[in-house]
């Protein structure tokens, strides 16, 4: 039920983030549009506060600790590590705005290095722009911490539909002014949404956490181990974005728009990362934190929620890659092709979702165990294996990025296709080292290989059933799309209720109960 809950609150606020690309798209464009591109390059840059330093590490180093401290029924001592964290996070985002609208020109130069020109001064307006909304986002994944520790799911993370429903307004009433003169109105709608945000989730974080005192600069024990496993938390939790920002870095150094449509593409590929792997593996690690036995019944316990988690992972995210692998041209399309995004960028953020569909399951089964790890209060296991990640990232997906096209003779824009795909391959990676580490805590953990390939063999069927569909429809890329994923969908439910995968079979029930 908890993890339904974040997973609502996640798929309504990226249905709505899916509907300011698809506007973004249509109005700024892709292949050859300097404004796309710079708008993507910017749109990422200040978001590194918020992807790691909030959402990342703050999740990963507060909730296992506050969560603890509520299991034990020290609510006035959790709350005073709240109010201490909220402290700490004022005076330190404060300075890395400060630092952050300063430094910009050479911000950008590191993040996208192959800019120059008009590209590279409206991304550095772009990006001191943006960058005070960053703290905010901040401040909302501390409202994240408080209200998931208090299993209070939904709200935080739905609050981002403020964000984008201010920035969907600007770029619907301000969708005929120049490109460029667009892009900077939808980067001050930014700011204001991201403090939109943070104001939703103030309301019910004080009625949660009523001794909570702000401004507190207590420097206790449990503060102290928030702030100590921060760190290495930064950058392991948050390596799906430090990785992006290796690929927008790679990216800009290819044919102008192929930053904006890495990031188009990205955007649907996160989308079952986070409906399916956040969703859960959020839920589940204040779950997991909260065990209190010893060493053993611990271990035990963490190993049930970690499978009974991996198995729902499973379920969503093997029919989400096949999708991406034989429908995505469908899905892309629906998406975004009207307006300056063509049939030709169609084609290349399709292969952008097929290469992605590589490394999907590694990334989101990647952060359940991730979770496990920081449950256990270890946070420099995954620091480590998400080292080796970038790492590989970083050296292959330049040499497939920008030599390999050419090596088959296919063209350059292909690079962010080949980019995808070997990040995928650095996932995989880091997902084999994390399951074998914990192995040894923990004890054997993974879905079964045969409940693997029933899931696969119904989502391979089911697709070409889709196919099909998409063969034989002439409509509107909207219509073509409901009617081959209904059929996709439909499928995969009956297949895999008939071969008796009880997520399908406890779905289909509770379908029939609500139509009776």
């Amino acid at each position: 039920m908890q993890a339904a809950l974040v997973a609502a609150g996640i798929f309504v606020s990226r249905v709505l983030g899916l509907v300011r690309e698809s506007l973004k798209a249509r109005y700024l464009g892709a292949s050859g549009s300097i404004v796309a591109d710079a708008f993507s390059a910017a749109f990422r840059i200040p978001n590194l506060l918020q992807n790691l330093f909030g959402e990342g590490a703050l999740s990963a180093s507060f909730i296992p600790v506050y969560s603890n401290l509520l299991a034990q029924g020290k609510r006035e001592e959790a709350d005073k590590v709240a109010g201490a964290i909220a402290t700490l996070l004022g005076l330190v985002t404060a300075i890395l705005v400060l630092l952050g609208v300063v430094s910009a020109p050479l911000l950008v130069d590191v993040i996208a290095r192959g800019f120059e020109g008009e590209r590279r001064d409206l991304t550095i307006q772009l990006t001191r722009i943006l960058f005070p909304g960053a703290a905010l986002f901040v401040y909302s994944a501390w409202c994240l911490g408080i209200l998931n520790s208090h299993r209070r799911f939904f709200l935080s993370y739905a609050a981002p539909v403020a964000w984008n429903g201010v920035m969907i307004a600007v770029l619907l009433v301000s969708r005929a002014d120049e490109p460029a003169m667009l892009a900077v109105k939808v980067a001050w709608a930014s700011v204001a949404g991201a403090a939109l945000q943070a104001l939703v989730q103030v309301p019910t974080v004080l009625s949660v956490a009523k001794s909570m005192r702000l401004g507190s600069m207590s420097l206790d024990a449990n503060v102290r181990e928030v702030v100590r496993n921060f760190v290495p938390a930064f950058f392991s939790r948050g390596v799906v974005q430090v990785s992006s920002y290796v690929d927008q870095l790679i990216a800009s150094l290819l044919p102008v728009g192929s930053v904006a449509l890495l990031s188009y593409g990205q955007a649907i590929t996160l989308l079952p990362i986070s409906l399916f792997g956040m969703s859960i593996s959020a839920s589940e690690l204040p779950e997991m934190s909260s065990a209190t036995g010893d060493a053993a019944a611990n271990a035990a316990h963490i190993r049930e929620r970690l499978q009974s988690g991996l198995k729902r992972i499973a379920f969503f995210v093997v029919p989400s890659a096949a999708a991406f692998l034989i429908l995505g041209d469908v899905l892309v399309a629906a998406l975004y092709q009207r307006g300056r995004f063509t049939f030709a960028d169609t084609w290349i953020t399709w292969g952008i979702l097929m290469a992605a569909s590589v490394g999907l399951m590694a990334s989101t089964m990647g952060r359940m165990y991730s979770s496990a790890f920081y449950a256990m209060r270890d946070t420099r296991t995954p620091l480590r294996f998400a080292i080796v990640r970038v790492t590989i990232a970083a050296l292959g997906g330049w040499v497939f990025a920008t030599r390999a096209p050419g090596w088959v003779g296919l063209p350059a824009e292909s690079g962010t296709a080949a980019l995808t795909l070997w990040s995928g391959v650095a996932a995989g990676i880091e997902f084999a080292l994390l399951r074998r580490k914990l192995r040894s805590a923990i004890g054997a953990t993974g879905v079964a290989t045969g409940r693997m390939a029933v899931l696969w063999m119904a989502a391979l069927a089911s697709a070409g059933i889709g196919f099909y569909v998409k063969l034989n429809v002439s409509a509107s890329p909207l219509i073509a799309a409901v009617a081959v994923f209904s059929a996709y969908g439909v499928s995969y439910f009956a297949l895999t209720a008939a071969f008796g995968v009880e997520t399908s079979v406890a779905t289909i029930k509770r379908l029939s109960r609500i139509g009776r």
